[in-house]
């Protein structure tokens, strides 16, 4: 082939390459507004699951900052690869603070990562736990999901929780899904990221 039918493909290459990174640009702009209110209306679903009581969830420049610093200490907790991912007060109508709704991630997970929403109350007992993501094996980790499982944590009050393989937890226990022990370790201390957060970096 000559120079010249060389110099015309690679062209038609270049034109290509640049006509789709402009497609895929412009669909990343259309969409990109859209799945982000898409998130944030299922966050928020997950919000008034685990903590139904509360009007509103706010945040500030003070939380943000202790959520960081709670991340750091969490590195030398025994919790494995967890992350405080933020940090809500729930607040009543009146606007007076009744708890947390804290969401933390696992990446101890059997498949990966879980992430997750903690509602806490004022004096440290748990509300309700949500899943906001999870990939695990249907019938075993997925299981996680099930009110058999997660609603465990629901009235617990204690600085953190362990799984139990013996099927009769105690009040700082969870039972673990049978077959499926690493999933229910990390849910079990996505939420004790959670726990952490509420016990040693508010007002403090």
């Amino acid at each position: 082939m000559k120079k010249g039918g060389y110099m015309k493909d690679a062209l038609i290459l270049f034109l290509i390459t640049l006509i789709s990174g402009f497609l895929l640009g412009g669909a990343y702009e259309i969409t990109k507004e859209p799945i982000a209110k898409a998130t944030e209306a299922a966050n928020l679903a997950a919000y008034k699951k685990v903590l139904p009581e509360a009007a509103d969830f706010t945040t500030d420049d003070e939380m943000k900052a202790s959520v960081e610093a709670c991340n750091t200490e969490l590195v030398s907790q025994n919790f494995g690869k967890v992350t405080v991912d933020n940090a809500l007060r729930a607040l009543d109508q009146s606007g007076a603070v009744i708890g947390y709704v804290i969401t933390s991630h696992s990446d101890d997970s059997y498949s990966g990562g879980v992430q997750i929403s903690v509602g806490i109350k004022e004096d440290g007992t748990i509300n309700g736990i949500e899943f906001l993501a999870i990939s695990d094996t249907p019938g075993l980790g997925l299981k996680a999901k099930e009110p058999a499982f997660k609603d465990q944590y629901t009235g617990k009050n204690k600085e953190s929780l362990a799984v139990t393989k013996s099927g009769n937890a105690g009040d700082g226990e969870i039972n673990a899904i049978s077959g499926a022990t690493i999933t229910s370790s990390a849910v079990t201390n996505a939420v004790n990221a959670a726990l952490y957060y509420v016990h040693h970096s508010i007002n403090r």
